[in-house]
């Protein structure tokens, strides 16, 4: 097949954090896909059509895009962040597992971006310096039951967290509900990261303890990075630096 897929990461929000490979793939392009406010981010130009659809239909638009690399165009789908990385990746994967056979015979590549959650830490310091899990917190995909069955675990195995969609208008209990099983695990002095719009004009990164912390403080365009029990903070003149060492004694 002379089309291909290439699912792309266009990172945080700053033109500049995204990679020269995905913006070669952007240039050679006959049709761009993703969610609304993602594919704003591509300039319009001759000979590419852009196709914008609403967030909760992923697998409809993993198939719109295989059909149309099955007639011979070039695709990119294009995520936040990185492609792998709680969004389009596995969506055209999936769709790709459960389409007609010849669609497996179609190039496909994924291309990594800079993740939220890693631009988040950067801005911070280094808090994910040591052993850290990525949780989404959102139960649209999956029962709540299993994101506390996950998040006291991981606090349990003294994992510095970050966390993905924490607190949307429709479900604003899922957040208290995680200050809530933290406190239960963990001491009161631990280091919590508010990071929101990463790498755009209203950045805001803000630094909290687990005793300080409530969930007005989180939105969906936030990433929320919990500590472990080794992260601390420098303060200085300048903005304070967390970071959690990379050594862990016996």
């Amino acid at each position: 097949m002379s089309g291909w897929v290439k699912i792309a990461g266009l990172g945080p929000g700053d033109k500049a954090l995204v990679t020269p490979e995905v913006t070669q793939s952007l240039a050679e392009a006959t049709d761009v896909v993703g969610y609304i406010p993602y594919v704003a981010r591509i300039a319009e130009r001759p000979g590419l059509t852009l196709h914008v659809s609403d967030n909760r239909v992923e697998i409809d638009r993993s198939n719109h895009a295989l059909k149309m690399a099955a007639e011979g165009k070039r695709v990119v789908v294009v995520s936040s962040g990185d492609p792998g990385v709680f969004a389009m990746a596995a969506a055209v994967f999936e769709a790709l597992e459960n389409g007609p056979n010849e669609w497996r015979n179609i190039q496909i590549d994924v291309l990594p971006g800079i993740t939220a959650m890693l631009a988040a830490s950067a801005r911070a310091g280094a808090p994910l310096g040591h052993d850290f899990c990525a949780i989404n917190l959102s139960d649209n995909l999956k029962p709540w039951s299993l994101i506390e069955k996950r998040l006291r675990l991981a606090a349990q195995g003294d994992f510095a967290m970050g966390f993905y969609n924490p607190r949307s208008k429709s479900r604003p209990q899922g957040f208290e509900r995680t200050l809530g099983i933290l406190r239960e695990e963990c001491e009161p002095e631990r280091v919590i990261i508010f990071a929101r719009a990463v790498s755009r004009r209203d950045e805001t990164i803000k630094f909290s303890t687990l005793a300080d912390a409530t969930p007005e403080m989180a939105d969906m365009q936030t990433v929320v990075i919990v500590g472990s029990s080794r992260t601390r903070i420098i303060e200085r003149n300048l903005k304070p630096i967390a970071y959690t060492p990379r050594f862990t004694p016996e």
